[in-house]
């Protein structure tokens, strides 16, 4: 998780949510490693998504089956979509995304028993650390965007 957030907080230097994520081996190496860069004009550029790219290659398959996903927020619909397609086996998170989690906050994908793989996941890992850097990031954002309105007006 340590990893896992430097990546969030750099993230959060290039104005990107603070999402970080890694994908670590049965031997715990890391395989693929993902920071969000939506803004940066990837509207797929999740933290998770691109980790799952690196580590398909690390591994040379997209079966990533005996990996385990770290990844600071809750993902979303879209992430644990691929999670579950990319077959990773274990899910640890540190915040819980009410607004579009969806690994047991809004649904929960990863363990549907519909579907062909369940993860097993592993939430509130640091939980306190991963939600204060997403509440300080929107507070500032919140705090320059006032500012920047005052300015012009």
């Amino acid at each position: 998780m340590e990893e896992a957030l430097a990546l969030a907080e750099e993230a959060a230097a290039d104005g990107e949510t603070p999402v970080g994520a890694v994908i670590v081996d049965r031997n715990g190496n890391v395989i693929g490693r993902g920071r969000n860069r939506r803004e940066a004009g990837d509207p797929l550029g999740h933290a998770e998504l691109l980790a799952i790219r690196e580590a398909a290659q690390a591994m040379g398959d997209w079966r990533l089956e005996g990996t385990t996903m770290v990844v600071t927020l809750e993902p979303c619909a879209m992430c644990a979509g691929a999670l579950v397609n990319a077959r990773v086996e274990r899910l640890v998170f540190g915040a819980l995304d009410p607004k579009a989690g969806f690994c047991g906050s809004l649904g929960n994908l990863v363990q549907d028993p519909r579907l062909n793989h369940r993860l097993e996941v592993v939430s509130g890992v640091e939980e306190a650390r991963s939600r204060e850097l997403l509440q300080r990031f929107f507070r500032q954002l919140r705090t320059r965007e006032r500012t920047e309105r005052w300015q012009s007006g």
